[in-house]
């Protein structure tokens, strides 16, 4: 018989640190395992490992907090097969469910129940794979793309892509890339202030966004 639950690593409760919505209280599930290694990850601790849970009791967490959104994210939360068939479940709930995904995987069925927020690896990431492109159709303009932004060339590679007029959402994030102690690699760094003035000067249409979390708590902080 097919197990009807997800791997997940870890389920809190916090402030949205990210998007459009940040500073919304949030429930957070983390789930287990992503086939990208970026060098700026900071969630190495979700690539493996995890604990099995049943939908019951993934959805008795949740419950514990007075909330009406949820995220799902990662590791990439995509990749595990249970994960529709739940969002489904939060839904019929009355929660307003978000998707935070790599966009190296179809979001087609994913962006019909969710709120996606896709983020497009950017040169610096190393694994920019283009993997982008093909969900483009599947966005609805109320979806979020996000980049990170480890370098100037990373910038000029977004701001490209951003004045190509190819990206379908009404949200377009950037973000500086924030050094975590458990990166599996090494990358140049942005300086916040660095990617701001550049935002301003070439009048580019996102928003400029710093991980409200790391900043409140800590850029080494697990679980927010």
């Amino acid at each position: 018989m097919a197990f009807t639950g997800l791997l997940i690593t870890e389920i809190f409760y916090s402030l949205q640190g990210e998007t459009s919505l940040i500073g919304v209280p949030f429930v957070f599930i983390r789930l287990t395992g992503c086939n990208l290694r970026c060098t700026y990850c900071d969630s190495v601790y979700s690539f493996k490992g995890g604990k099995k849970m049943s939908f019951e009791e993934v959805m008795a967490e949740v419950k514990k907090y007075k909330v009406k959104h949820v995220l799902m994210t990662g590791g990439e939360p995509l990749l595990q097969r249970n994960t529709l068939e739940f969002i489904d479940l939060l839904k019929t709930e009355g929660y307003q469910v978000s998707v935070e995904t790599h966009g190296e995987v179809s979001v087609e069925e994913a962006s019909k129940k969710a709120r996606i927020i896709m983020d497009i690896k950017t040169p610096g990431s190393g694994m920019s794979r283009g993997g982008y492109i093909k969900n483009f159709p599947f966005l609805k303009p109320t979806d979020e793309v996000k980049f990170v932004i480890t370098s100037k060339d990373d910038y000029s590679w977004a701001r490209d892509l951003v004045k190509s007029g190819t990206i379908p959402t009404e949200e377009i994030l950037f973000s500086p890339a924030m050094l975590a102690l458990n990166s599996p690699g090494k990358y140049e760094g942005m300086e916040p202030r660095t990617l701001a003035d550049l935002i301003v000067g070439d009048q580019l249409p996102v928003r400029f966004q710093w991980q409200l979390h790391k900043l409140l708590w800590g850029a080494d902080t697990k679980g927010v």
